[in-house]
């Protein structure tokens, strides 16, 4: 095990994820809802003339173009179908069974309810930053690779007893494998790094975490994932 003090520094709700949307993605979709020259618009332009482009669509249809956008490469034709009937009532970033997928419709969600104006569930994420000091500063090194298992560890230590990560994943918590955990927290980065501590940036959704803004400063113990070697 190792010892930590962990303590929050900050802490605020979003609707939007950051740096989620780029350029590309805005052209991708204008050329899928037919627009001619996407190319010949002003960057500062894109967003508005893609939501825009979207509204001429039904809910559903332009639900079903942004998704098919987006998981392309991981979903059937009749799977994005299904899902973009279901995005209208339904939070799938919180309630779809395949937690890899969560971000992406988190992401879908948040543009459909802009463009749309709140047809669409209402997406809420969380971003706060985490300062981690280490009793060892060699014990540092646990955030090296896969860092979101043995920061999930330490998160969890500090929000209640009946919080939905404790409820779903005490095994993982407890143990060393925590596959989840990369599709839990959506965004990580180190913003500051001191010989004994490292300040995260860390953007997850609400469903998960929200109740890390009641936490403020406390010692845990966490362990890093143990990496079982796959047969080739």
């Amino acid at each position: 095990m190792k010892n930590f003090t962990v303590e929050r520094l900050s802490f605020d709700a979003l609707t939007e994820l950051p740096n989620s949307w780029q350029p590309q993605d805005y052209k991708a979709l204008l050329t899928e809802t037919g627009y001619d020259n996407p190319d010949e618009i002003e960057p500062a332009e894109l967003k508005a003339m893609a939501l825009m482009s979207l509204t001429d669509l039904e809910p559903a249809e332009a639900a079903q173009l942004v998704l098919g956008h987006l998981f392309a490469e991981q979903l059937t034709t009749g799977q994005i179908e299904n899902l973009a009937h279901q995005m209208l009532t339904e939070k799938l970033w919180e309630e779809n069974p395949e937690l890899s997928q969560h971000e992406g419709f988190y992401k879908a969600t948040q543009l459909l309810y802009e463009a749309y104006n709140g047809k669409f569930p209402r997406a809420e994420a969380v971003q706060f930053q985490v300062q981690l000091t280490a009793e060892n500063a060699e014990d540092l090194t646990i955030f090296d690779t896969q860092p979101e298992a043995p920061l999930l560890r330490l998160l969890a230590q500090g929000m209640p007893d009946n919080t939905l990560l404790k409820r779903l994943f005490h095994e993982q918590l407890d143990g060393t494998s925590f596959p989840e955990a990369a599709s839990i927290v959506w965004q990580l980065s180190p913003v500051k790094k001191t010989d004994s501590s490292v300040v995260f940036d860390v953007v997850s959704s609400a469903y998960w975490l929200d109740d890390f803004k009641y936490a403020d400063s406390y010692a845990a113990t966490t362990q890093p994932d143990t990496v079982e070697e796959t047969a080739e």
